[in-house]
């Protein structure tokens, strides 16, 4: 017999970054002034983000991009890789995300790709506790979700390896 399940999300839209709660508002300038460390001379678009520790430590990371396109380095990746380095075992509470265009002014929130939901996921999962997503663009709104998994619900997780 076939089901029907509705899968829902809780996304907040925010018209500005100064709308937001004071530590949103704080790792979003994190991660825009992490959008300077953005290598990037093929695509021209910059992405940088920061994410807020449990232990209060703030980290910050940019793309690197390679001429070998599939080389590249997200900055989500690079953050997150960063975090897990610097700071074995503490979960991430929250996560910035902005981007950049030198071809165009970018006025809306740009999600990660597949592989950053993929990995964010596999965050949240490996420290049993959400990760607060916090994204826009160059100007223009601000997206919140309260984990990453709302960003990638049926993920494939370590308990299908078990």
């Amino acid at each position: 017999m076939m089901k029907e399940k509705l899968l829902h999300i809780a996304l907040r839209i925010y018209d500005a970054k100064e709308e937001l709660p004071t530590p949103d508002a704080e790792l979003l300038e994190e991660a825009k002034a992490a959008l300077s460390k953005s290598y990037s001379p093929y695509s021209k678009f910059q992405v940088g983000a920061a994410v807020r520790l449990a232990n209060g430590a703030v980290l910050s990371g940019a793309n690197q991009e390679n001429a070998s396109y599939p080389m590249c380095l997200c900055a989500e990746q690079v953050t997150l890789a960063t975090a897990a380095s610097l700071h074995p075992g503490v979960a991430i509470e929250s996560i910035a995300i902005t981007v950049r265009s030198q071809l165009k002014t970018i006025t809306a929130p740009a999600s990660p790709c597949g592989a950053c939901r993929q990995v964010l996921c596999e965050t949240e999962s490996r420290h049993h506790q959400p990760i607060r997503i916090i994204l826009q663009g160059e100007t223009g709104p601000v997206f919140t979700l309260e984990k990453a998994g709302d960003l990638m619900p049926l993920s494939f997780d370590g308990s299908f390896l078990e």
